[in-house]
């Protein structure tokens, strides 16, 4: 693939989502010289507080979009529930990176499933669902316990139902608004059954590909959750080093399959034999990244600014071990030992209001000597 000239500063990135993680990229951006503007449709948000522009309107508004298309030198996005038409849309005007395609694949656990299959990487049994009929099928096919989540859209847990016995079927369907369930324009799958994963621990890879196809890993982070939301991230992952080699070698095939331009993360079960499973990726930063903004030559959002704007990756080479904290709801309230700690680096994402289940902000936790 030939590279193609980079932006040079000054420059605008578009992003597409006004989340935290869209505030952190904004941030890197700023490090290089560029400009960010936010399309999304909160006003209130995060990103927007420290982007040069933003427009809120909503995703579907073709001629908000096409403004904005006009307004910037490339697009990308901080989350994959963007529509995948709207991404396709602003392809039309402007170059996208990760591309449509990508992003149609990561927001739709099928599809992704499927994806992982063609390109020879394992995940947990599954089977598409459209009916509670084929709900029961699946079970009987898949044993208990499995998960049933929706195709698309949930996060964190949402949309989520686990199935102990075929006792739990029925009241898992209606759990997901499986009253309401019907196959997506597209054809995909409303929902998922996965099958039940005995597995030693979960870690993350993310790898950074550029406009010429070079791709940049990160080191593997072991991740811990706590009700379905990420508790803590630490490197170094507590595996052998062929496990880590074969998920960075995974992570890296899939982002070139997809020829994705930026950022990708993918979510791996680890089995007692030291196996891989793949449970789900996103075209993306990461929640389980942010450790590398305190413990790396170049963090995630860096990196991908690198990526989205055709500058070089570079080696993003851990010097300490760290341990990430995320900090939800009256976490934030609690501070007071990190922040006297020259060790702990405390990121807070400007949200007003803590909340139950929701992510204020996060602590990296380095210490030496590095492993």
């Amino acid at each position: 693939m030939a590279a193609s000239k980079p932006l040079a500063p000054g420059a605008t990135i578009g992003i597409l989502g006004g989340g935290q993680l869209g505030r952190m990229l904004a941030l890197a951006a700023a490090q290089f010289g560029y400009r960010t503007h936010i399309f999304c449709p909160e006003a209130a948000n995060p990103a927007s507080l420290v982007a040069t522009e933003a427009t809120f309107a909503d995703y579907t508004d073709e001629k908000a979009l096409a403004a904005f298309a006009a307004a910037v030198d490339v697009v990308t996005y901080e989350f994959e529930n963007v529509p995948a038409a709207t991404a396709l849309f602003l392809e039309k005007h402007k170059v996208v990176r990760p591309s449509w395609r990508a992003l149609e694949i990561a927001q739709d656990r099928a599809k992704e499933k499927t994806f992982f299959a063609e390109i020879g990487v394992a995940t947990p049994p599954w089977r598409a669902v459209n009916t509670e009929a084929e709900l029961r099928a699946a079970v009987a096919d898949i044993g208990c316990p499995a998960v049933l989540k929706t195709a698309r859209l949930g996060y964190d847990g949402k949309g989520q139902a686990k199935i102990k016995s075929p006792d739990d079927i029925a009241a898992a369907w209606a759990s997901i608004g499986g009253a309401k369930a019907k196959t997506h324009i597209d054809g995909g799958a409303f929902a998922v059954l996965e099958g039940f994963v005995d597995f030693a621990c979960e870690v993350s890879v993310i790898v950074a590909r550029g406009v010429d196809g070079a791709v940049q890993a990160f080191d593997p982070t072991e991740n811990v959750h706590t009700n379905h939301i990420l508790d803590t991230s630490t490197v170094p992952a507590r595996i052998k080093p062929g496990t880590l080699l074969k998920a960075i070698t995974a992570t890296g095939l899939a982002a070139t399959r997809l020829d994705l331009v930026g950022l990708l993360a993918v979510e791996y079960f680890v089995t007692r034999a030291g196996d891989i499973m793949a449970n789900e990726m996103a075209p993306r930063p990461h929640n389980s990244g942010h450790w590398t903004m305190d413990a790396c030559q170049t963090d995630q959002f860096q990196q991908m600014v690198r990526a989205v704007c055709g500058l070089p990756l570079v080696d993003p080479a851990r010097f300490a071990n760290v341990t990430m904290k995320n900090l939800i709801g009256d976490d934030v309230n609690d501070l007071a030992a990190d922040m006297a700690n020259a060790n702990s680096h405390v990121h807070l994402y400007g949200k007003a209001e803590a909340r139950a289940g929701r992510k204020m902000g996060h602590i990296n936790r380095l210490s030496w000597p590095k492993t």
